[in-house]
């Protein structure tokens, strides 16, 4: 009856999630669901597994949501979002279209911006420079997501993004970990992604097929969208119900300061990583006080929030004129960090609860048990818990939870570098992820104003099919060379 409630439990999550209902209550009904089945106290696992597993998540991680939407809330209202997109489509021209959009969203989210606040710009942007070189609109949404959604989010190395955050206290490693194999991923996702989007607007151009009918007021309608926010807000870090709040300049920002901000993020987050947390004496973090905890353990944490607010800081200063109300920006994007980490944390308590039923050893023992060793495995748990929740960051954080201190073991005894299962697991998370129930891929048709029929078998191409090739690759050159 456990495994039977392991699955009731699941299932209930992913359909109700889909339909609309709210993480936040099914996270703890579906859990408490499992655990009836398998006999074990209810209250007890409400308060002392879902709540300590999701308080803990918070603990950790909220630092991350809430500074990246801020610092996205004032890239977007001080114009610096839509000043790199303009910059990459005057620099590519009509004719590299695909690539304009590509990097311009790479660009921003690379450095730390939002994916909703990204989506909220370069949407448009796309529209008008597909519209202009007669490429039709349906590729716009498969575009947006290999330059926001692929390799930015889980392989280039040294990425804000709260799914390379992840795994840095359970395996004590860095933003910037297995940075060769990450930039080979990041380079198989993106050949792959722009192969397929440009073989698509050739065959789209000899079928005589234009750009099509705009459908008008996307963006604003699936900005008030309550059934889009709840499916968005667990899939990603900012809350796309305040997009519309705070002030945008009405001056766009000088192209040389909208960048810097993004570049801060990088380099600041490199210092930190390699250079100035390994020479600091922390020897207080062992005190209980703090934990009980060491350098390994928070180091990639605070390196992503040194560098974020070391951004926010730059991004006031260089844009002070063209932010006409800066509480309000900054109160907008504090408020858009809320739900989506609440969110996630309570995924995060759900899976809690699962992997504490005496049921789940079962299902610990099948997924130790596939064949091609613990990289393969670990890839096959993210993969399938990232698909079920339709949430990258919840899916990794729930398998981490549950297998990671095992991975830790078996990479000791193996000696599999911790910082190759980092790459893996990230990347892993951010594949079938983007299946049709993901909030992002909800909302970024919405935002377009096309559906599934229309653009989702690009979606596949550039997102799922160009990840997993990455995936198996860095798999095969890290079982042969080990983690560069």
């Amino acid at each position: 009856m456990g495994l039977l409630g392991i699955l009731v439990g699941l299932g209930l999550l992913v359909v109700l999630a889909f339909r609309g209902w709210s993480v936040l209550l099914l996270a703890p009904f579906a859990a408490l669901v499992a655990a009836a089945f398998g006999g074990e106290p209810l209250l007890a696992n409400l308060t002392q597994i879902f709540m300590a597993s999701a308080a803990g998540f918070l603990a950790q991680f909220f630092p991350i949501f809430l500074l990246g939407a801020v610092f996205g809330k004032l890239m977007d209202d001080s114009g610096a979002v839509t000043a790199v997109a303009a910059f990459m489509a005057k620099r590519l021209g009509e004719r590299r279209v695909i690539l304009a959009v590509v990097l311009a969203g790479a660009l921003v989210t690379y450095g730390g911006v939002s994916l909703f606040v990204a989506f909220f710009v370069i949407v448009p942007m796309a529209q008008s420079l597909f519209r202009a070189a007669a490429i039709p609109r349906r590729l716009i949404p498969a575009t947006i997501v290999l330059g926001t959604s692929s390799f930015t989010m889980s392989a280039l190395p040294g990425t804000p993004s709260i799914q390379n955050a992840i795994p840095m206290p359970f395996f004590g490693t860095t933003p910037f970990a297995a940075p060769g194999l990450g930039i080979i991923a990041s380079l198989i996702m993106l050949g792959t992604g722009l192969w397929w989007l440009q073989r698509a607007e050739a065959k789209a151009r000899q079928a005589g097929e234009g750009y099509g009918e705009e459908a008008q007021g996307t963006a604003e309608a699936a900005a008030d969208d309550e059934l889009l926010r709840e499916r968005a807000t667990t899939a990603r870090e900012f809350d796309p119900a305040e997009i519309r709040h705070g002030r945008r300049s009405e001056a766009p920002s000088p192209v040389v300061n909208a960048i810097a901000p993004l570049v801060v993020v990088v380099a600041v987050n490199l210092v930190m990583s390699l250079l100035v947390l390994p020479r600091l004496d922390v020897s207080y973090l062992s005190e209980q006080r703090f934990g009980g905890t060491s350098l390994a353990a928070v180091a990639g944490v605070w390196s992503v929030v040194v560098a974020l607010a070391t951004a926010i800081a730059t991004t006031i200063v260089l844009n002070w004129s063209r932010l006409p109300s800066l509480r309000q920006t900054m109160d907008a994007g504090a408020n858009a960090s809320v739900l989506p980490a609440m969110s996630v944390a309570s995924l995060v308590g759900f899976g809690a609860v699962i992997a504490a039923l005496p049921a789940f050893e079962t299902v610990r023992d099948w997924v130790l048990a596939i064949e091609g060793g613990p990289l393969v495995s670990l890839a096959v748990a993210t993969n399938i818990l990232a698909a079920l929740t339709g949430s990258a960051s919840g899916g990794l954080t729930i398998a981490l939870d549950a297998l990671g201190q095992t991975y830790v073991e078996i990479a000791a005894r193996t000696g599999v570098d911790l910082a190759l299962m980092h790459r893996v697991a990230v990347i892993g998370s951010g594949t079938l992820d983007i299946l049709p129930h993901n909030g992002a891929v909800v909302s970024l048709l919405a935002i377009c104003g096309l559906t599934h029929r229309d653009s989702y078998r690009d979606i596949v191409m550039v997102g799922i099919v160009a990840s997993l090739l990455a995936l198996v690759i860095v798999i095969a050159l890290g079982s042969v060379v080990g983690s560069f």
